[in-house]
């Protein structure tokens, strides 16, 4: 699990934008972090991709009043709500951006290029629509919460049992780049999001580390080396990294769920 979604930077920059809290350019930049450049294609009423600045304020002229983002698995459309031809594609990216208020939504596609040693991407996300209705299996921010303070006990148990945490160099490393990422990235939020957020977030991160640290542990992180081990290793952490799933579109989300609650 990446330690951040570019549909997570897309959608909790653009919710600052609209919220009137950052400058476009500003939002654009956050969005881009080290990727050298994203364009939107398919925006109604641009016949050729265009940059983010211009086309978060398309999006707003559109009707636009927040963004929401989905992170779905093979048998898990969380946060999607159709049509099949854009849950597809966001499926194929593992996210997609959702735009509440207009029936649009964003799915990135990632081109790396440049020498070896100095590779850079190259993100298009393509626009497509979407059916406005309520997006799937996502929780509310108490029950995130409330799901993942077990969900990371149960992963640290499983880790222990395992023999994974701490059992070799190659796991210490993992850990470290984690908590390195992490603290880079700890404003990854955006102005305008609440504390429960915040918390909700680094806390689906923290298990989400724990989760491939686990999976990934015959592969030298660990103890455990038969193919059966490990299938059983991934099948008891599955629903771990999909409570940790699940926390994080929440917590990206909940500007704009706040945002409805308040406008009923």
């Amino acid at each position: 699990m990446d330690l951040e979604p570019r549909s997570g930077r897309l959608a909790a920059w653009g919710n600052a934008l609209i919220a009137g809290l950052v400058s476009p350019d500003d939002a654009a930049l956050a969005v881009v972090g080290e990727d050298a450049v994203h364009r939107v294609e398919g925006l109604p009423g641009e016949a050729a991709p265009v940059g983010l600045t211009l086309a978060l304020g398309r999006l707003r002229a559109l009707g636009a009043t927040g963004l929401r983002i989905a992170l779905p698995a093979p048998g898990h459309p969380l946060g999607l709500s159709g049509p099949p031809e854009f849950n597809r594609a966001a499926l194929d990216a593992e996210e997609a951006v959702v735009c509440h208020g207009c029936a649009l939504g964003l799915v990135p596609e990632v081109h790396e290029a440049g020498p070896v040693g100095d590779v850079h991407a190259e993100v298009v996300w393509r626009c497509l629509p979407v059916r406005e209705a309520p997006p799937a299996d996502v929780p509310s921010l108490a029950e995130a919460e409330r799901e993942l303070a077990e969900a990371l006990r149960e992963a640290t148990e499983e880790l222990t049992r395992l023999d994974v945490a701490g059992s070799g160099p190659a796991a210490q490393a993992a850990i470290d780049t984690y908590r390195a990422r992490a603290e880079q990235g700890r404003e990854v939020l955006a102005p305008g999001y609440p504390p429960r957020a915040v918390r909700v977030l680094e806390l689906a991160r923290r298990v989400g580390m724990l989760v491939t640290l686990a999976s990934s542990s015959g592969n030298g992180h660990g103890g455990a080396v038969s193919a059966s081990e490990i299938a059983a290793r991934q099948g008891a952490l599955r629903p771990v990294e999909r409570i940790a799933r699940r926390a994080r579109v929440a917590a990206y989300n909940s500007v704009v769920e706040e945002r409805e609650r308040g406008a009923r």
